[in-house]
Formats: structure tokens, sequence, C-alpha cells
């Protein structure tokens, strides 16, 4: 049996073979389903999915017999619906198409397991209210990207389809064609040999770690581009005459991609993991014991990887016009900036 949760299948009839007969009816149904749990199928059975024989049986505790010929249809599952919850936000830019904000950290974008409330999306169905036209019939904000929950920056969301669709074509199309433009300041460990560069390296997801995205050979994972800049080394390069190793800098990464956790994936991958970064830095953990005190409470304080988006430019997908916003880091990205500057 092949049954989806997500449309509405057609009747599926099975025949009660021997080594089925005297089970229940709901375990007879799992055993030969496979894919569908006997949990969701008691909920089918109750609610009229299931018929013996051509009559409707509604006792999930039924015996069933050989030969009976049993027929099961899958109701359409139903769509999430996340409630409205009145959650601060920082809005840039808003009008009766899409809404910027500018996302702390520690803001979940999107519900999901652990989180299934007191995110992006449920402060936006409080915040936009009768705004929200629909995205696919359903009257929730459209969400086209998305930043870490740890991330800090400038992020878009549509409010009705069409806005949708021209946010994630363009979205899709990674600027390489169009105006998008996604620029991020991270503050790593080290210092990039060049004051430029572009980091060409796929990702997949990790067979060990399931949380954790790593860099792939030629053939595999998904194409991933960031081209980075150095913008300030910590300490200097050159002090009088005398050439300091950084500690850390501060780099801008703009990405032609955007894959999961792309910027924290290639900065370690070249060996400049972010400050911070639990999951990407772990083996560079011991540098902060190289810095000084107020360096290291600060970035004790930060509590995350340091990366903030701080630019944010698109064509805005129904009037056409070019959009460009840019954000100041958080307080306490600054405040640990400002601690490294003066390494």
């Amino acid at each position: 049996m092949t049954a989806s949760e997500t449309t509405t299948s057609p009747a599926t009839e099975l025949v009660i073979a021997p080594e089925q007969a005297g089970l229940r009816l709901d375990k007879a149904l799992a055993l030969l389903g496979g894919e569908v749990s006997r949990a969701r199928l008691q909920q089918v059975i109750k609610e009229g999915g299931v018929s013996i024989d051509g009559i409707v049986v509604a006792d999930a505790s039924r015996k069933v017999a050989v030969g009976q010929r049993l027929s099961l249809v899958m109701p359409e599952a139903k769509p999430a619906a996340p409630i409205g919850q009145d959650i601060p936000l920082t809005v840039v830019f808003e009008d009766e198409h899409l809404i910027v904000i500018d996302k702390p950290a520690g803001l979940v974008v999107h519900p999901a397991g652990g989180h299934e409330d007191g995110t992006l999306v449920n402060a936006l169905i409080a915040h936009c209210g009768e705004s929200l036209s629909g995205i696919g019939g359903v009257r929730r904000p459209g969400i086209v990207h998305r930043l870490d929950k740890d991330t800090s920056g400038l992020l878009v969301v549509a409010k009705n389809d069409k806005a949708h669709r021209g946010l994630a074509k363009q979205f899709a199309d990674h600027g390489r064609t169009g105006p998008l433009e996604r620029a991020y300041l991270a503050l790593v460990w080290g210092a990039p040999r060049r004051q430029t560069g572009t980091i060409d390296a796929p990702i997949e997801r990790s067979n060990r770690n399931r949380e954790k995205m790593m860099v792939v050979g030629e053939g595999r994972g998904r194409e991933a581009i960031t081209h980075i800049e150095l913008i300030e080394r910590y300490p200097p390069l050159l002090r009088g005459h005398e050439e300091l190793e950084a500690l850390a800098s501060l780099v801008e990464c703009q990405l032609e991609t955007g894959r999961t956790h792309q910027i924290r994936v290639h900065m370690s991958h070249i060996g400049h993991p972010l400050l911070g970064d639990q999951l990407y830095g772990s083996g560079f953990m011991t540098k902060a014991s190289r810095l000084p005190e107020k360096a290291q409470t600060a970035l004790a304080d930060l509590g995350r990887q340091a990366l903030h988006a701080r630019l944010l430019g698109f064509e805005h997908p129904v009037t056409g016009e070019e959009l460009r916003f840019e954000s100041e880091p958080p307080a306490e990205f600054a405040r640990l900036q400002a601690e490294l500057s003066i390494l």
C-alpha cells in the first residue's frame, strides 16, 4: 500500500491473508501498509476511512478474517496552522506585499521539531494580521530564505502569493542575473591570507551528525559559493616593524548560493571557523584562552556564532523598485569586535 499524507489518495483495496487472520484491524493495516503509523491508522479508522467488505468500520480493535476485503482512504493532511504570538519585532520596511525584519539572535524563523511556537512565523502572523492574503491558499507568511536561530540580521518575508513567487525566483537565481545581494559580517579565528577570495565547495548533510553540514568532493552535494573579503585583522598585520599573528579577524561574506550553514561550513573548511561556533569551531575553543580577559568575557556573553546578516538587497517583486537595507551588528557583537580591535 502506498499512502500519501499530503493529498487525498484513492481507495486502497487489501485482502486479508491467512497470516493476518485474527489480528486487530489497525494492526493488520499497519502490517500491510508499512508506510503509515499505527496511530495514524487508528485516527483514520475513527474518522470512517476504512471499510470491511463495503461496510465502514470505526472500531480499530475489531478482528479481521481471511478473505475479507479492506478499503482504506487516507484523508488529506491538514497543514500546520501556527498561532499568532505577540513577539517584539524590529521592522525595517513593510508594505502590503512584504516585510523586512532585523531578526535578533535566538529567534527561530519557522516552527519545527523542538520549536513549535515562539518563532518568527508566529510573530509575523500576529503582527501582519489581515494583511496576510495567503500563501498557497493559507493565511501565513511566505518564507523565502532563513537565518539560523543564532544568526542576527536582515530577512525578507512575503505576505501574498505574488510577492512570494517573485522573491522565491530571485533567491533561486542567487543574484546572478538580478539585483539580489546578501552580505554577512563574521568574526573568525585567524585571518585569510588574501584580502579577497572565493570559496567554491559543495555541501551536503553529514551522515555522522545530522545537525551538521560538510564540504564534499566534486560531483557530490549541492553547489555552494561564498565570496569573502578581509575587513580587519586582530591584531593588525604589522605593529611598527613587527609582523604579528592574527588571533581573529572580521570578514565580510557574500553569498552566491544559500545552503544551510553555508558561511559557517565554508569558513571552517578553510581553517577560519566563526568565533563562538560550537558546531563547526569546537576544535578552536582553546584559542579563546589566548584572548585578553575582556575579549574572553565578550565572547562568552555573545554566546553564539559571531555572524550577522548586515546587507539585503532585492527587487520588489510587485513594484519593481530596487530595495537595499543595511543593519548594524547588535550590541553584543559590536562589543566583541571592539575588544578584539584593541589587541
